[in-house]
């Protein structure tokens, strides 16, 4: 898919709300050195073409009682496209599984997992991941911090 051409204000848009999604049109109009018609016009057609896809609000995962996060390398039985499907189906409706990546190498699909505490982490590893049927082996990566950890995209 090609990428969408973007003008300067354009890219200064997109940064200023990756940073700030709650700022206010007037304050976001004032950034970017247009009138807030015209600012509000150029969020509208970022986001009609899907470059803005949501807005949300970062949540501390500790304060919110979710201590462990893992990520978890999974290894499938085979490589048809119905064993693909069959796992990536299981794992759509596990929440505590937040981002799901296809990936070459060593094992073939990436988890980040997320849980209250090690014991809830493994009962889901042992009672959901391992118990899907196409799932061959699985190997955890606790992580013990997180020095980096941007939403932010270095837009071109």
């Amino acid at each position: 898919m090609a990428s969408a051409k973007l003008d300067q204000i354009d890219r200064k848009l997109l940064e200023i709300l990756q940073s700030n999604g709650k700022i206010t049109n007037a304050q976001l109009s004032k950034e970017i050195g247009l009138s807030p018609a015209p600012t509000l016009e150029r969020v509208k057609k970022l986001e009609n073409a899907g470059i803005i896809e949501s807005y949300h609000a970062q949540l501390d995962r500790q304060k919110v009682g979710l201590g462990v996060m893992t990520f978890v390398q999974v290894t499938l039985s085979g490589h048809k496209k119905s064993i693909t499907e069959t796992f990536v189906k299981v794992i759509e409706r596990v929440p505590e599984i937040i981002e799901c990546h296809h990936v070459t190498g060593s094992c073939d699909f990436l988890l980040k997992v997320i849980a209250k505490d090690i014991s809830s982490y493994q009962t889901l590893i042992m009672e959901t991941i391992n118990e899907i049927e196409v799932v061959a082996s699985t190997q955890t990566m606790v992580i013990l911090s997180t020095f980096k950890s941007s939403k932010v995209l270095p837009v071109p």
